[in-house]
């Protein structure tokens, strides 16, 4: 059997939390070869993305250029067929729908001594937007990470994606360009996220960055941040399936390695109120292993950290998910609605069978830039609100300011700060 735990044993918990925490070892080497790459690319700039560029994706940038030219995007979009632009112009609609709905509204009052307070909601005025390249290069993610930020009102986005050996997707170049997207950078990796942070003489500096990415991506946003904003520090792809024996054990096995062929790191978790029907599920696994054309990958992340959970009832399967915090939940089990308010801790919640996790990867409207490793009991999908910025407005009349003032006096004293207080009390003396 692979990874069972039965809730009912007495070091569940515990065991069950250790098999957890096995994903989230820090890779030292990584660390510190993405701090030398940022450090590197700070001084010399675009010579260091050059170097770092033809070393990893073996392109050579003086004689192709960082962005893609206008020629070369109008040739990638003739390369997609009219069913893929099709797929994409439905996706990039209901998406741009969806994060519409998410817009925030500016609030202003007066309070009882008609002091005048409120916020305004303003764009961050430049984005980095990272897609992975080469063998995981999506559509998808720039749909996703591109669309928020028009309908925040963005005005200059820059994307990054690889393009290793000089292969790339055209339909990511299709989907962004048809989201008005000129500015393409043809780099990736630690560099792209370093150059976009820091900027240097052909890429501008960016307010924030975004997107998923491989691990030295992912360390290097860490590393960033602070000099930028960044979504998140994205880990490897994630799925909780909650159901009964009601669920087609094929159904629940492919569901489950929809999740495992995205990387070896990513993580497939079933929990039901069957031991037998985890056991038949199990065995559809090794049956599509077989022949699933990402079978080494999936294996490989089923292997080591697949897991199934048997639980008594689906009180305690919400109770087991809220501590996974898992970035996909599916619950497909009759009245799955019901256990909807008892679940607190879920990057995107996906409810009954017709709505697989994969529908939300691609086109029902919602993000799948998730919070991932247990994050989302402190976080959420990406959305509008992170190409947002809140600025709060302040007018304070003569009323207000006589008599609040005194207070103000009281408290700059109680803290030592003169100036503070002389502030306030140069302009009591004024009323």
């Amino acid at each position: 059997m692979n990874n069972f735990f039965f809730y009912e044993n007495t070091n569940f918990f515990a065991n069950f939390t250790k098999f957890l925490q096995s994903r989230e070892q820090t890779n030292t080497e990584v660390a510190k070869s993405v701090s030398s790459i940022i450090d590197d690319v700070k001084v010399n700039k675009d010579f260091a993305v050059k170097k770092y560029t033809k070393q990893f994706d073996n392109i050579n940038l003086d004689s192709k250029g960082f962005f893609y030219k206008p020629i070369e995007i109008k040739e990638s979009i003739d390369k997609c067929s009219s069913k893929d632009k099709d797929a994409i112009e439905l996706s990039i609609s209901r998406i741009l729908e969806f994060h519409k709905k998410q817009m925030p509204s500016n609030v202003n009052w007066k309070d009882a001594l008609g002091i005048e307070l409120g916020w305004v909601w303003k764009p961050i005025d430049r984005v980095g937007v990272y897609v992975p390249g080469g063998k995981a290069s999506y559509p998808s993610s720039a749909i996703m990470n591109i669309a928020p930020a028009k309908v925040a009102g963005v005005k200059d986005i820059i994307l990054a994606s690889p393009c290793t050996n000089g292969i790339y997707n055209p339909l990511m170049v299709y989907a962004s360009s048809s989201m008005g997207i000129k500015k393409i950078l043809r780099v990736g990796g630690a560099q792209a996220i370093a150059a976009m942070a820091f900027g240097t003489e052909s890429i501008e500096k960016v307010c924030k960055i975004t997107g998923p990415g491989n691990e030295y991506v992912a360390e290097a946003k860490r590393q960033v941040f602070g000099k930028v904003g960044i979504d998140s520090v994205a880990g490897p792809s994630e799925v909780l399936l909650i159901c009964d024996k009601n669920m087609p054990e094929k159904i629940a096995a492919i569901d489950l390695l929809a999740q495992a062929e995205h990387d070896e790191n990513a993580q497939s978790i079933l929990i039901t109120n069957d031991k037998e029907y985890a056991l038949r599920v199990e065995k559809e696994i090794e049956n599509y292993l077989m022949k699933l054309k990402r079978k080494e990958v999936a294996s490989r992340s089923w292997k080591n950290f697949g897991a199934m959970v048997i639980v008594p009832d689906f009180k305690k399967s919400i109770e087991v998910s809220n501590l996974i915090a898992p970035e996909h939940l599916q619950l497909c089990f009759d009245s799955a609605e019901k256990y909807l308010n008892s679940i607190k801790n879920a990057g995107s919640v996906f409810l009954g069978y017709w709505s697989p996790e994969a529908m939300g990867d691609y086109i029902t409207g919602s993000n799948h830039v998730l919070p991932t490793n247990g994050t989302a009991k402190f976080s959420s999908s990406l959305s509008v609100f992170d190409f947002m910025k809140r600025v709060s407005v302040t007018k304070v009349n003569e009323r207000g300011f006589k008599k609040l003032g005194p207070s103000v006096v009281r408290l700059a004293d109680s803290e030592g700060l003169e100036a503070h207080s002389l502030s306030v009390s140069e302009r009591l003396k004024r009323l």
